[in-house]
């Protein structure tokens, strides 16, 4: 068992204070795979187009994942702080499904009306720093006429997506 244990030790380079090529490359495999385990854990959403506080846990999970292949922190404690970040993730994600809106709202946002009626929403507009131009943009993608009187209401979603509901004909 302490054979094993060593070996590990060796390719990964657990105490090494500088790591070869090679150990690089083994914990970058190590990582690769433990990154994904932990993202079965974690929920699908979480490097999806979603909203900042999915783009949040990304980033700082890629960062701290980046660490344990360079070697800049301790292997095993890191890939724990990577479980510990997504787990978090996860509960807080319950909490805002299980809560009331409010918590939800005050960890994933909220959407907001950018035009009403075929009124553009200045205040709206102007706080979130979209641009008429960004609503004719998502009228376009959406296969609708380039007409924001045609729109009933177009909300900025929590994903930074703008969904639009025109008027039936």
């Amino acid at each position: 068992m302490e054979e094993a244990t060593d070996t590990i030790n060796l390719i990964f380079g657990i105490h090494d204070q500088t790591l070869t090529w090679w150990q690089m490359s083994f914990r970058a495999v190590g990582v690769f795979f433990a990154a994904l385990a932990i993202m079965r854990i974690g929920s699908h959403r979480i490097f999806g187009k979603n909203t900042a506080f999915d783009i949040v846990l990304g980033i700082i999970y890629g960062s701290i994942l980046s660490r344990a292949i360079t070697g800049n922190a301790p292997f095993w404690p890191t890939l724990a702080a990577a479980l510990t970040l997504v787990m978090l993730h996860k509960l807080l994600a319950m909490l805002a499904f299980s809560t009331n809106i409010g918590f939800g709202n005050l960890i994933k946002g909220r959407a907001t009306v950018l035009v009403k009626d075929g009124e553009l929403q200045w205040g709206a507009m102007r706080d979130n720093s979209v641009t008429e131009n960004d609503i004719l943009e998502a009228l376009r993608s959406a296969g609708h006429k380039p007409d924001i009187s045609s729109i009933q209401t177009a909300y900025l979603e929590r994903s930074g997506n703008i969904s639009i509901i025109c008027e039936s004909n």
